[in-house]
């Protein structure tokens, strides 16, 4: 299978955060061809494909489109959000201002769960895995009164924290992933789906003397998406 196209969306993102580096639109191409498959789940016009038992080191989830197609929620699903599509119909844009630019979210970890999730970057066709350290599969803590993670958590497609690029604020490089985020919303998500989200803000996040940026955003069919637009007035 040929490595899909680079594509450079990552200026609009750029344009609206504007303190992140032009540098990170630089994207690794992977594919590969699939094995059987497991079970399928209808999200949004993508599938996600399990394989492997869950909270165990070999635990995937793929994606595909609804015509059957692997693809990589790293490079193929466009980071810029487009009408949601019902049986290949195009649907109405969810309604909002005409310069707002809405963005698509892989959700890796669900709202109140604990298992931390994320984008196999360096595995063929960007699967969704458990993350592993020190031979150990992690987990985040609960901090009571809360549980696991108290927003989903994900990140954005097409976008890349390039290690070889020295933060001018925080003289820090990239930690190599995509842009996380965070959906403040209400609604709890599940691993692998793809929603369309209204930017807020970014914080810049240092993690092991490594940048990682967070982006504050919230789900468009949230009640409250929209009566929010900026972490501060």
């Amino acid at each position: 299978m040929r490595p899909p196209p680079l594509r450079p969306p990552l200026g609009c993102l750029l344009t609206g955060f504007g303190s992140l580096s032009a540098s990170r639109n630089k994207l690794v191409a992977q594919a590969a061809a699939a094995p059987h498959l497991c079970y399928l789940r209808k999200n949004m016009h993508y599938q996600t494909e399990h394989r492997g038992r869950p909270h165990s080191p070999d635990f995937r989830i793929y994606f595909k489109t609804s015509q059957g197609k692997y693809v990589s929620p790293f490079h193929d699903i466009p980071l810029v959000a487009e009408p949601e599509q019902g049986n290949d119909v195009p649907a109405k844009k969810p309604k909002n201002d005409e310069n707002e630019v809405l963005f698509n979210m892989v959700v890796e970890v669900p709202r109140w769960s604990n298992a931390k999730m994320e984008i196999a970057t360096k595995e063929p066709l960007n699967p969704i895995k458990q993350d592993v350290k020190k031979g150990k599969l992690r987990y985040v803590a609960n901090i009571f009164p809360h549980k696991g993670y108290i927003w989903n958590y994900g990140a954005l497609p097409q976008t890349w924290e390039d290690p070889n690029h020295t933060d001018a604020e925080t003289k820090c490089c990239g930690d190599n992933d995509p842009i996380d985020v965070c959906d403040i919303g209400t609604q709890v998500c599940f691993p692998g789906q793809v929603i369309q989200v209204k930017v807020l803000g970014i914080l810049a996040m240092i993690d092991e003397g490594e940048m990682d940026w967070k982006v504050i955003a919230i789900n468009v069919k949230d009640p409250d998406a929209k009566n929010l637009n900026r972490l501060c007035s």
